[in-house]
């Protein structure tokens, strides 16, 4: 009699769409790490059985968690962003990482713009200003056009690029800056966040994050943006220095903000909650159900190629 094959065990840090969970069931052993009583103790239980971690991509794991997995394989993002994960570490200790590239870029890209619009025309103050019953009594004052502006790409990746392609059929100016030039783009380059903040009336953040990108939009960037400035965020909250931005809304030095991702999710300063000047949103870029199982899919996908000894389809290490 052939002993039984047991499959994979995996642990599952937090809650995915019901389709990717139904297939990790379908295929794994899941350990829900979201769900456990005491974390450290599932842990410590199916520890040196887990083969994968399957994660978000703002959550990510912990190196702490990655040490508890002796016979860890493969960390599988569900995201692109990869800074909430220590790749170097996972590398140092022979882990392979996946993400989910390119299948969020247009929505990612289509949000970037939608909040741009948003802010500039001011239309989350239109939609209180109709919905409390201040049309009959008055007008609002008057919103900032977005068609002729010139934009400014900070990070012209995947997202920054698709955001660029869409900014042009509004006939805005389009600038970028990088670590270093992009070959083949028209849009020029321009060296310093700085400088691209002073020459933009919209400063587009869609850089990585990571370490050398922390708090890279601060007061020297935000000043040269100016009062008349607007700033989209669609990248990672640790990019911008939030307090520093927070002052610069408050005090009149920066016109406006368009946010969908904060430093300290879900907690978002509440100084501004009340600023007519911006337009939040709770880090909802990719957040379509088209997006959601396609993302998800790709993580099953690096989580079967692992398991049978393929390529990973998206690998970043």
């Amino acid at each position: 009699m052939k002993p039984e094959i047991l499959p994979p065990e995996i642990l599952l840090v937090e809650p995915m769409m019901p389709a990717v969970e139904q297939g990790l069931d379908a295929a794994y052993t899941v350990h829900r790490l979201s769900a456990a009583a005491d974390r450290d103790r599932l842990i410590a239980e199916v520890g040196d059985r887990v083969r994968a971690v399957v994660t978000g991509g703002g959550t990510g794991v912990k190196n702490a968690v990655v040490d508890a997995l002796p016979n860890l394989g493969i960390v599988a993002i569900n995201g692109v962003g990869t800074d909430a994960v220590d790749l170097e570490h996972c590398r140092g200790r022979g882990v392979r990482v996946s993400n989910t590239p390119d299948v969020l870029t247009d929505d990612v890209a289509d949000l970037a713009v939608g909040l741009m619009i948003a802010a500039s025309r001011r239309m989350m103050v239109g939609d209180r200003f109709v919905r409390a019953g201040q049309w009959p009594k008055g007008k609002m004052p008057l919103a900032r056009k977005v068609s002729g502006k010139r934009l400014g790409v900070l990070g012209l990746g995947r997202i920054g690029e698709a955001i660029a392609k869409r900014a042009e059929a509004f006939g805005m100016t389009i600038a970028y800056t990088n670590r270093k030039p992009r070959d083949g783009v028209s849009y020029r380059f321009v060296a310093s966040p700085v400088d691209l903040a002073r020459e933009s009336d919209i400063l587009m953040v869609a850089a990585s994050a990571g370490p050398d990108a922390r708090n890279m939009v601060g007061r020297a960037v935000l000043d040269a943006l100016g009062p008349e400035g607007l700033l989209v965020n669609v990248a990672r909250g640790s990019v911008v220095d939030e307090p520093e931005l927070l002052a610069a809304l408050t005090e009149g030095r920066l016109g406006g903000a368009a946010l969908d991702v904060f430093a300290d999710e879900p907690n978002v300063p509440e100084g501004f909650y009340g600023l007519d000047s911006v337009v939040l949103q709770p880090h909802q870029a990719s957040a379509t159900v088209e997006t959601r199982t396609a993302m998800g899919q790709l993580v099953l996908d690096n989580l079967e190629a692992f398991f049978a000894g393929r390529p990973l389809p998206t690998a970043v290490v």
